[in-house]
């Protein structure tokens, strides 16, 4: 193989000549003949087994020629990237310059690679102190939260539909007389007062009896997820069917006891307190993390290819819909239901990529120009701990260079976050 290199007009752009020779792309068309041959019917011949020469005469021998090139210039074109030490960002845009049989094959790959960055100020950049103190409507709200789980709901058949309620209810919705889709529903629990349904819906159900019927009138909000429906009105039947009221545990020594390992309310108070203090610690000292890359990022120059981004935003999509499978949804649905197409989602993902990229990019200068190394024993005890979680022996992954660059890649990046942190002015 025999590679040029020159750069293009364009920043951040090069283009590889790449010559491969005859002989190896004479190898590639009759591996892909005889990943073929089966499907061969030639006359005068059983089916799949007419010779090369044979099948190359009655159909061309251009008929080998694609799933030859994909199969040797892909090979190439990444050797030639590692040989050449580029680092490509984007696809590369392919051009055939020869391709013909008993001739070296010639192509040219177009390709974006990493930009360089300019730092800034990176040491003592001004960002604000981040605290979150925990107080006593927390804690009390957090043991709110546990009475809720451990509440049991009581039957009510002698008064009215109150706030605050569970009502059993069977409903069906109508627009301008016609019942839409997904409008209905039997035994349906509804907590009075939540908000989960539409406006008004639940507060006209107040006041209902037991197997008592009303049509209720309400209006879809403007932005409301289904366009056939958004700021249109409706009308519901609704029939009530059993009233239930939440019973809350007494807040004391006993309901201490019940729910936790502690045999007071003030231990399990000051347990929650240390965990919401934990927690809060780790919030602000995330939160001053991004404030200092953000800070540290405005003085840094940096071109940013166009195929980069475009890399990050395929990346966030497909990111995206992975947590969308898990609501039983796909990309299609959830545009059809947000009214929007792929194209006016990815163009809304393109701020928080380039944000994103400049940030990595930020970092990567940042360690290179401090000298930023990750320890064998630091890469050792990360190894370990990432064994023990997917329950394995460290020596079931140590051998696995790929994980250990990305930990060693990941070390580095916490080191450069600390560093600029820790010498960052703190207001």
């Amino acid at each position: 193989m025999n590679c040029k290199v020159e750069k293009t007009k364009n920043a951040n752009e090069v283009k590889l000549e790449i010559t491969i020779e005859a002989e190896k792309f004479e190898n590639a068309m009759k591996k892909v003949y005889f990943q073929n041959a089966k499907y061969f019917n030639i006359p005068g011949f059983r089916k799949g087994k007419a010779p090369m020469n044979i099948v190359e005469k009655y159909y061309g021998a251009e008929i080998f020629y694609e799933d030859a090139f994909n199969d040797v210039a892909t090979e190439y074109y990444d050797k030639a990237l590692e040989e050449n030490k580029i680092e490509a960002v984007s696809r590369p845009e392919v051009d055939v310059i020869q391709m013909e049989k008993g001739k070296d094959l010639i192509f040219t790959a177009t390709v974006q690679t990493k930009p360089e960055v300019e730092l800034g100020k990176y040491k003592g950049v001004e960002i604000k102190k981040v605290e979150y103190p925990v107080e006593d409507k927390d804690v009390e709200h957090e043991l709110g939260h546990m009475q809720e789980h451990n509440s049991r709901l009581v039957s009510i058949d002698d008064r009215e539909l109150q706030n605050g309620d569970i009502a059993t209810i069977d409903f069906e919705g109508f627009v301008d007389g016609v019942a839409f889709e997904g409008g209905k529903a039997e035994k349906h629990e509804l907590e009075i007062g939540s908000g989960s349904f539409i406006p008004g819906f639940e507060d006209q159900l107040v006041g209902m009896k037991i197997d008592d019927e009303k049509e209720i009138k309400v209006t879809f909000p403007k932005e409301y997820f289904s366009k056939d429906l958004a700021g249109k009105e409706a009308m519901f039947k609704v029939k009530l069917h059993e009233i239930k009221k939440k019973e809350l545990p007494e807040l004391d020594d006993e309901f201490a006891k019940d729910v936790s390992e502690f045999d007071t309310l003030d231990e399990l108070k000051a347990s929650i307190k240390e965990r919401l203090q934990k927690s809060n610690e780790q919030r602000a000292k995330y939160e001053i993390e991004e404030n200092a890359i953000k800070a540290v990022c405005k003085n840094v120059k940096v071109d940013i290819p166009s195929g980069m981004i475009e890399m990050e935003v395929t990346h966030m999509m497909k990111d995206f819909e992975q947590r969308l499978s898990y609501q039983g949804l796909n990309m299609q649905q959830y545009l059809k239901m947000i009214g929007k197409t792929e194209e006016e989602m990815k163009k809304e993902y393109e701020p928080q990529a380039i944000e994103g990229i400049k940030s990595r990019l930020t970092l990567e200068a940042i360690i290179k120009a401090e000298k930023i190394q990750a320890t064998e024993e630091e890469i050792k005890e990360k190894m370990e701990e990432m064994a023990k979680s997917y329950g394995k022996k460290v020596e079931e992954i140590s051998d696995n260079e790929n994980l250990k660059n990305y930990i060693e890649e990941g070390i580095e990046t916490e080191k450069a976050i600390d560093y600029i942190v820790k010498n960052a002015k703190i207001k």
